[in-house]
């Protein structure tokens, strides 16, 4: 029996299919999309438009998408991983050339109902590929410096066009991603301990780039630094968004001042409050208990994702799982860690809740890919 027989024998049909989705982990996506809903209705108002309305169409039509992914064998995932891979880098190269500009960087196609950013798609095509590669690389060869460096390349590709946007937090997120999937799939931690000091030395001669002919980050980004380190050197310019978010986050106590009673996103104090910010108009409104239970349901979906891969006897599946889910955690890990002043601002969306078409639209796509691995899987 060949490989495509066998697997179109042992893939399952009809009502089987749905019976075999990972239902808690569906409820658990509309549970995290529904506090989006509610925060976006909050911070416009008390009104659908202009936020809440289209992110509900957007989640209705990633739902969709996600279940008719979920139905194809993960099989022909697979087989079409490379396919995905090299079609993103396409859509990258476009950007160069055909990308709409926004807020100083070219990030976006615009393809009329909708502005596509194409550096998100990367991150589930950039696992994808990853996670096929591993699957037909034999074990004994996996951590072998000339097998090695295949992998390597496929990371650095879409980063260096990425960083040309440019956009320095999805770049990092393509790079730490990428390394998480090699680090699951078996390469030795030595490859990695070297990453982490040539990474320490990269910090090093950035700052020390700084103000000379070979910079080698843009001054904004230097400005960002500065910011994480200290926002009370400029409070009304580079550190007004992170103190503003801090006195957001801060003024929301332990059950939060009440649903559209928050100041800070009412008065207009908080900038981009429906996008990279709404974390902290929701620690506003519902205070510590909010927060902590729209962690609670993230950490839910990262446990469930991570039960399905460890169950997974599909070297494939489970690998493309587990690194979905870690993609999944850094969205919402470094958004987070952001609005709370812990790490850099970078423009990192949070999953499922900020506005925003592009992230909304992949992640869904990518969860679709964990669900096909679970209906799909050995049994």
């Amino acid at each position: 029996m060949s490989f495509l027989e066998y697997n179109v024998k042992t893939t399952p049909s009809g009502i089987r299919k749905v019976l075999y989705l990972n239902w808690p982990l569906t409820v658990l996506l509309i549970a995290v999309a529904s506090f989006g809903f509610l925060m976006l209705y909050s911070v416009a108002g008390g009104s659908l438009s202009p936020w809440a309305e289209p992110q509900m169409k957007r989640f209705v039509l990633g739902m969709v998408v996600m279940m008719f992914i979920a139905m194809v064998p993960i099989w022909l995932w697979r087989n079409l991983s490379v396919v995905a891979y090299l079609g993103s880098l396409v859509l990258l190269l476009a950007v160069e050339f055909f990308g709409a500009v926004g807020m100083g960087a070219q990030r976006w196609i615009d393809i009329g109902f909708m502005r596509l950013q194409p550096s998100e798609l990367t991150k589930i095509t950039l696992v994808m590929v990853l996670a096929a590669y591993y699957d037909a690389l034999p074990l004994n060869k996996t951590s072998r410096p000339l097998w090695v460096i295949l992998p390597v390349v496929l990371i650095l590709v879409p980063t260096y066009l990425v960083l040309r946007q440019p956009d320095l937090g999805t770049a990092l997120l393509l790079m730490i991603g990428g390394g998480a999937v090699m680090f699951m799939a078996g390469v030795h931690w030595a490859y990695f301990a070297a990453v982490v000091s040539a990474g320490v030395g990269t910090v090093a001669a950035v700052f020390q780039s700084r103000g000379t002919d070979w910079q080698l980050i843009k001054d904004y980004q230097f400005r960002r630094i500065d910011t994480f380190i200290d926002p009370s050197n400029d409070p009304l310019g580079a550190g007004y968004h992170i103190t503003q978010a801090k006195i957001a986050l801060g003024s929301g106590g332990w059950t939060g001042r009440g649903f559209m009673q928050g100041t800070q996103s009412r008065l207009n104090f908080l900038p981009e409050k429906h996008t990279d910010f709404i974390f902290t108009t929701l620690a506003e409104e519902f205070g510590f208990v909010g927060a902590f239970s729209l962690l609670a349901l993230y950490a839910l979906i990262i446990i469930f994702c991570v039960q399905s891969a460890l169950t997974n006897k599909d070297r494939f599946a489970s690998i493309l799982t587990l690194g979905i889910a870690v993609t999944f955690f850094l969205f919402f890990a470094v958004n987070m860690s952001m609005v709370m002043g812990l790490a850099p601002v970078v423009g990192v969306p949070l999953p499922l809740v900020s506005y925003g078409g592009s992230a909304m639209l992949v992640l869904l796509a990518g969860f679709g890919l964990v669900q096909s691995a679970h209906v799909h899987r050995p049994r």
